[in-house]
């Protein structure tokens, strides 16, 4: 009886020390510092950008797009960023899309790119499920998630996400649940207001 209660006592307090180190990691939502590159600790409430002064670099991603051609981050340096993670298999995907294809319809043309990231998906069916809503913006296919992790302690099982990038590709959202058009166009109205960097 008493070995059984010290056990307990036992993994009550490494419980306890296992909370308070995952506690005493976290910053401000969305980012973390981890020598100036991001690094999830949770998300940003919808329609809010991070602080400029708080926003971590956004890494570096390669792959393939849904037509098959080579796609590399650089190609997104000094345009404001709306990163869209989906799959044609999300029924929320499918109420958020069309109003970000609105979106992006209205902004192309200000400096601001959008690209999605099909994950966990099978090519035939994510460029169907792009035809049958009308995006015609770029998406990546990543099927095995390497995009998400590329940004060190994003969740990558969670769809839709979307991560808004400043001109100066640094994290200035990151949105884990459906985003309005209302709410996507207020991000992005704070992050064309901002000085442009140079």
């Amino acid at each position: 009886m008493s070995i059984d209660l010290t056990r307990r006592r036992a993994l009550v307090v490494f419980g306890l020390l296992g909370l308070s180190g995952l506690t005493g990691c976290s910053n401000d939502p969305g980012t973390a510092v981890a020598d100036g590159e991001f690094d999830f600790a949770g998300s940003t409430p919808l329609g809010q950008v991070i602080p400029e002064g708080e926003r971590q670099t956004a890494p570096a991603f390669s792959g393939e797009l849904l037509d098959e051609s080579t796609f590399e981050s650089t190609a997104l340096a000094g345009d404001i960023v709306v990163l869209n993670f989906w799959g044609s298999w999300c029924a929320p995907c499918r109420l958020e899309m069309p109003e970000f294809q609105t979106v992006y319809a209205d902004v192309g043309d200000e400096g601001v790119q959008f690209l999605g990231v099909d994950v966990k998906d099978q090519r035939q069916l994510a460029q169907a499920f792009m035809d049958s809503v009308g995006v015609d913006y770029p998406s990546m296919f990543d099927p095995r998630g390497e995009v998400a992790l590329a940004f060190r302690g994003f969740p990558a099982n969670v769809v839709p996400t979307t991560i808004l990038l400043d001109r100066s590709n640094r994290v200035a959202a990151v949105y884990i649940a459906t985003v309005s058009e209302e709410d996507l166009r207020t991000g992005l109205d704070q992050l064309l207001a901002e000085r442009v960097p140079g």
